[in-house]
């Protein structure tokens, strides 16, 4: 059986890793991949977006299943273009994937849901934004509409940085056309939580709850990121709460896209906020998180390929799935100058195979490339280090400890992820 993984990043190392301990022993590829993914996929170099190339290697290989990791090819309809070619593929068409693509799209379908969400007010004219936000209560939240590579969303603190964040997306297009819209939202003060699901269309299956770490500094501060380290499971996520997320998030809203015409197939996440115990949504996005999915596989029990064919084939119902009591922590180690710019082409030391991977750790590569004989950086995340163990407080130990045996010029990262957890 052949497997084509989309994607370049720690998500799509991790579901690679994950398909490789498969006892139906699936032959790998990925486009485009990276060094890491090297070891256990044979690397296409198809960009992540080439749709078209994508589509022709997949029936030309005669792959049998597609997995696609990053959002930017679901909002391009890459799944409805491998399903006119008769190619199998997971995850959702480009209609479905409109929750991650347009804000404004998620927020409409949302309040016909009765999906608990902050209140929200979305402009085309940017005279229209600023005059709204001067009659608003701070902080506010200021969104581009559409992809941003998750930095189109600003807490403004002051009217001027609400203004200013308007006057960014809108008229400096620093968004480009994803920012031609804008999104102004209600602040909701509480702490967030991620609680992915498996989703044929009509079955949900929600994933342990996890919570990713946005902010580029130690106590949440700093600038935004891709995110710098997650863990799983977060002791927020009660049994009680991700039922209560079942039924009052994940399953209306694959229920509303199913009766809009557009059926919800892959993985639904939801980035929560819980406000005095009551989710409320953020966001949704249409694929797998990224640090998430590091933290969250490892602990899936049931064969990754056949959840995935289960989805595929509109039989998610017939797959008991199964989870691992483990608890898992991923430390991001980043490029110097992340987020903002950063040097590639670094090389990183450390990486012997007993630190690779063993029972209780694995390095997940995220922005990596090969060079001669090196491993070298190729981004601004480029490791996403696992520790695993019984406890969240073991992991953690595992998790920082191989992060001090690997190194590269201007490496940073957060050394407090999931002490927030750990104290409660």
């Amino acid at each position: 059986m052949k497997i084509l993984v989309v994607g370049s990043g720690g998500r799509e190392h991790a579901m690679v890793w994950k398909l490789t301990q498969s006892p139906r022993k699936p032959a790998l590829y990925c486009a485009p991949g990276n060094a890491g993914i090297a070891s256990s996929a044979i690397c296409i170099p198809i960009k992540s977006d080439d749709v078209a190339g994508l589509k022709d290697f997949a029936l030309r290989e005669k792959i049998d299943v597609t997995v696609i990791g990053p959002e930017a090819p679901l909002a391009l309809g890459i799944v409805d273009e491998f399903r006119k070619a008769r190619l199998r593929v997971f995850g959702p068409t480009r209609n479905a994937a409109r929750l991650e693509a347009s804000k404004i799209f998620s927020k409409e379908v949302m309040a016909q849901s009765k999906i608990r969400t902050a209140h929200a007010k979305s402009f085309k004219k940017i005279a229209d934004a600023l005059a709204y936000v001067e009659r608003q209560e701070l902080p506010i939240v200021i969104k581009a509409d559409g992809l941003a590579q998750g930095k189109g969303v600003v807490i403004a603190i002051t009217r001027q940085q609400a203004q200013q964040a308007i006057v960014d997306s809108m008229e400096k297009a620093v968004f480009g056309q994803a920012g031609t819209q804008v999104l102004v939202e209600q602040f909701l003060d509480g702490e967030e939580l991620t609680i992915m699901a498996f989703t044929d269309g009509k079955t949900v299956v929600p994933m342990p709850p996890a919570q990713d770490h946005k902010r580029v500094g130690n106590g949440d501060t700093g600038l935004n990121t891709g995110g710098m380290g997650a863990y799983c499971p977060a002791p927020l996520g009660t049994p009680e709460l991700q039922d209560r997320v079942r039924l009052e998030v994940l399953q209306p809203m694959v229920d509303a896209m199913a009766r809009l015409g557009s059926p919800f197939q892959g993985v639904l996440y939801a980035g929560l906020m819980l406000v005095n115990g009551t989710p409320f949504v953020l966001e949704f996005n249409a694929r797998m998180g990224d640090p998430e999915t590091q933290v969250v596989l490892p602990l899936l029990k049931t064969d990754f390929l056949d959840v995935i064919e289960s989805v595929v084939e509109h039989r998610l119902d017939q797959l008991p799935v199964e989870w691992h009591p483990d608890a898992t922590v991923c430390v991001v180690m980043a490029s110097g100058g992340y987020p903002g710019s950063y040097q590639q082409g670094i090389p990183l030391s450390g990486l012997h195979p007993t630190t690779i991977s063993s029972d209780s750790s694995m390095v997940f590569h995220a922005g990596t490339a090969q060079k001669g004989n090196e491993i070298v950086t190729a981004g601004g995340r480029v490791l996403g280090v696992l520790g695993r163990g019984r406890t969240l407080s073991e992991a953690q130990r595992e998790a920082y400890r191989v992060v001090k045996t690997i190194s590269f010029d201007g490496c940073h990262f957060r050394t407090d992820i999931a002490h927030q957890a750990l104290k409660t």
